[in-house]
């Protein structure tokens, strides 16, 4: 799944994502483009894909998310969640 965010996505931002991804766990990718992302945020996102790794190994399950962080400029018309509205 995709979000988006004009300006600087910051670890509040990144609960809000790991939020939405824990109640949607049918989806594999997390790409988050933004204008600027917080290190924070950046280790936010990075410690749900590796809790969601351990935690299927623990279970026995077949389950990995993907994390991609692409910052630059967003635009308009970019098809995507946008993090103000989560």
């Amino acid at each position: 799944m995709l979000f988006k965010k004009r300006g600087t996505f910051t670890e509040e931002d990144a609960m809000k994502v790991v939020e939405w991804m824990s109640i949607h766990p049918e989806e594999r990718e997390l790409i988050v483009l933004a204008e600027a992302v917080t290190p924070e945020a950046k280790r936010r996102l990075w410690d749900y894909a590796r809790a969601v790794k351990l935690m299927a190994d623990m279970t026995g399950d077949e389950r990995e998310v993907r994390v991609e962080i692409i910052e630059g400029y967003v635009s308009e018309k970019v098809r995507g969640l946008d993090v103000e509205t989560l």
